[in-house]
């Protein structure tokens, strides 16, 4: 799972993926042609097909690269297989709204634009995030194990809860002007979470 981000160690690479978030989340994807990607990463067009092949795949790399660092973020920071399952449930969401909180722009790609994709994109994106659909069922089966959360529920109808209520919340505020901050919904949305799986 810590290897989903497919980093490559050059600033090209980066200003490139940058800009694209940039252009995109502000302009919209079919405003973004290369060239304007190109013109604010500060490179040449034929740059970014050193590095893409079209804008598409620029797209798929902008989101493995995003849930790449959620993931790898999780396990630095969160003991998943240690403690109580509900803190580290708390912990997802306030890696999840702490990086999209930072990056106005990357959450209305993610959010929005993203999701002007076609069906063979969205496989891709699907394929993409079931890392981090696997770290939420991991949370939820150590609840189940240790009696915090209920053993009764249909875990999968949780794990959607869980990342449906995230990707709402992100979306609501992206939405409406991202006028607050992110990170002060984590203690409400862990709360109507939390009180909704305790045993």
């Amino acid at each position: 799972m810590r290897t989903i981000a497919q980093k490559k160690n050059n600033e090209k690479y980066e200003a490139i993926l940058n800009a694209a978030v940039k252009v995109i989340g502000q302009a919209g994807y079919h405003n973004a042609p290369i060239s304007k990607i190109a013109r604010e990463a500060g490179v040449a067009d034929g740059t970014v097909y050193l590095y893409f092949k079209n804008k598409e795949d620029i797209l798929i790399s902008i989101l493995r690269e995003t849930i790449g660092t959620i993931v790898d973020r999780i396990h630095d920071e969160l003991q998943l297989g240690d403690g109580d399952a509900a803190e580290s449930l708390k912990g997802l969401i306030t890696i999840y709204f702490g990086i999209f909180g930072v990056n106005p722009d990357l959450a209305m790609f993610t959010q929005v634009h993203l999701r002007q994709s076609n069906a063979e994109m969205r496989k891709q994106i699907g394929d993409i995030i079931r890392p981090y659909y696997q770290i939420i069922d991991e949370v939820i089966l150590k609840g189940i194990e240790s009696g915090v959360f209920r053993e009764s529920m249909d875990k999968r109808i949780a794990r959607r809860m869980i990342f449906g209520t995230m990707d709402e919340t992100v979306t609501a505020w992206i939405l409406t002007g991202a006028k607050y901050s992110l990170e002060s919904q984590v203690q409400p949305v862990y709360d109507v979470m939390v009180g909704g799986l305790r045993a």
